[in-house]
């Protein structure tokens, strides 16, 4: 009997810790709320799409910061960012920017960067 109560506890738990990891990957893959966009690495990371952007367009916008932000954990993490910046002719704009960054491959991509208005 002791060896069919044993056995009953550890398959429960078991199911527990297959469960809650479940429940934590699909929850760990929707967009959260950036908690504290003041990070130098989110600063960093929107630096880098103000960058990125204007080399591929060559238009001289320039980074002011990033105002708000989402995040997406997958094999690394995506950014949907809204970035304050300044054109070429000196006027302020606001922008939406989303980049997939990968540290430990050293990958980063630009997926978009648009206007907001």
């Amino acid at each position: 009997m002791r060896t069919h109560d044993s056995l009953l506890v550890t398959i429960a738990v078991v199911i527990c810790t297959i469960a809650t990891t479940s429940t934590a990957y699909i929850k760990g893959n929707g967009w959260e709320q950036i908690p504290n966009v003041n990070d130098p690495m989110v600063q960093e990371i929107g630096r880098w799409a103000v960058a990125e952007h204007a080399r591929q367009a060559s238009d001289g916008l320039q980074f002011k910061r990033v105002v708000s932000g989402m995040f997406q954990v997958v094999s690394g993490k995506n950014f949907k960012l809204r970035i304050d910046a300044v054109n070429g002719d000196g006027k302020d704009g606001v922008y939406r920017a989303q980049v997939y960054d990968q540290p430990w491959t050293q990958t980063r991509t630009l997926d978009y960067f648009v206007p907001t208005n």
